[in-house]
């Protein structure tokens, strides 16, 4: 049953205390929230991925240069490939914006890790394969496998913040960023964890982008960046892969306030589940499920919710089962926006980065509008997908979709801080 407050119906209350993130549109929120506002995307034409036969697409949403502290020395940083180091980076951001770095809290055992990324970084794997091709194993070191693991990100945190708590690893692609973050709240909640750092990153690549374009799924709107990825958009034509890095510090609520911490958020719902069909095909079905599970966690009824911040690749099936899934749950007057259209689709930290931007968007009023829709595609849901300038809005409670290959959904349910 509803108890109409938002709050979980049973267990400890988790909110947000730190956010940081890798992206392409910048690593601080005042950078990124000015690209929002002034409606620009970071999709651009890729000269390297020319020299690839057959891959068809040649647009990605790269992350700029971010900077390091002397302590990534080389020591430090062997073990990890660029998909690591971006997590890290991310990391310290959010732990600094928490007031947590350096706290001996973080060796206490009582934080841990929940994040994930779609794999380890591409040159590590790349390696083994020339081991294959080649039949050499020459450039295989000490570290190569450590960059390569699918738990590269995790366990690289768990080391370089000196963590003895649990090591939750989510690779389940587009939804490693998001099932991190359910994870990590659903162990605080049940007392596991004090604490945990959850989230998701993705190194880009063009392997990665070979992956869609074999199936037809990404855009090859290669002279004309700007204009896509057009997610529910009549003229879609595809998806832009992005990549970058997003850790959400979450904490107990008891302990937040006993440390003065700023709160950010409260994460109040969580619901996940499968397909059970498909690898690829998504269920609008189990979708909605999904969104319900999490209302259902959260004990707030979808006519509360004021926003959903939508998956949406710009892809032909997984735009429209969406749609359909949320009108079936929220109804057609929901305000629906997706990030996508900015950063393109950053695979295992787009879960992490949309969960960033619905909470600063919830708790500035006003949120995005989603890029390049001009002309809804009729067999996408009627919804209210925002457009033109964006949208001021108030809302208490806020949901993030996030759905994946393998038929995996996601959906989080965010309340705007208030004691």
């Amino acid at each position: 049953m509803s108890n109409k407050e938002g709050h979980p119906r049973e267990g400890r209350r988790v909110v947000v205390t730190g956010i940081g993130g890798i992206t392409p549109l910048g690593h601080d929120w005042a950078s990124i929230g000015a690209r929002l506002r002034e409606c620009r995307n970071a999709v651009r034409h890729m000269p390297a991925w020319d020299r690839y036969t057959g891959l068809n697409t040649r647009l990605a949403a790269p992350a700029p240069a971010f900077e390091l502290s002397p302590a990534y020395n080389r020591k430090n940083t062997r073990s990890m490939g660029r998909v690591a180091l971006m997590s890290v980076r991310a990391t310290e951001l959010a732990l600094q914006q928490a007031g947590l770095l350096g706290d001996p809290l973080l060796g206490s055992g009582k934080v841990g890790v929940s994040y994930g990324s779609s794999a380890g970084s591409h040159e590590a794997i790349a390696e083994f394969g020339r081991m294959l091709n080649e039949h050499t194993t020459e450039g295989i070191n000490a570290t190569t496998y450590l960059k390569m693991m699918s738990h590269t990100a995790p366990v690289n945190i768990g080391v370089f913040f000196g963590l003895t708590g649990r090591v939750v690893t989510t690779s389940s692609a587009c939804t490693s960023g998001s099932q991190g973050i359910g994870s990590a709240y659903e162990l605080i909640r049940a007392g596991r964890q004090v604490a945990m750092l959850a989230g998701g990153s993705e190194q880009l690549d063009a392997t990665a982008a070979a992956v869609f374009d074999t199936l037809f799924a990404t855009s090859v709107q290669n002279d004309a960046p700007e204009t896509t990825p057009r997610p529910f958009d009549a003229r879609r034509d595809g998806l832009v892969l992005g990549e970058g890095a997003c850790t959400l510090v979450l904490e107990e609520l008891g302990h937040a306030r006993a440390r003065g911490a700023n709160i950010l958020a409260e994460i109040v719902g969580y619901g996940s589940n499968s397909d059970g069909q498909h690898v690829t095909q998504p269920s609008s079905a189990t979708m909605a499920q999904a969104m319900r599970l999490a209302l259902e966690d959260a004990g707030v009824d979808a006519a509360q919710v004021g926003y959903v911040n939508a998956h949406g690749t710009a892809t032909e099936h997984g735009d429209i089962a969406e749609s359909q899934a949320t009108a079936q749950v929220f109804g057609a007057k929901v305000p629906v926006g997706t990030l996508k259209s900015y950063v393109g689709h950053m695979l295992g930290a787009c879960g992490s980065f949309e969960a960033w931007a619905t909470i600063m968007m919830m708790n500035e009023g006003w949120f995005a509008p989603n890029l390049n829709l001009v002309e809804r595609d009729p067999r996408c849901a009627e919804l209210d997908y925002i457009v033109g300038g964006g949208r001021e809005l108030q809302t208490e409670y806020a949901v993030s979709n996030n759905f994946a290959f393998g038929g995996i959904n996601t959906s989080l349910v965010f309340r705007r801080w208030r004691d």
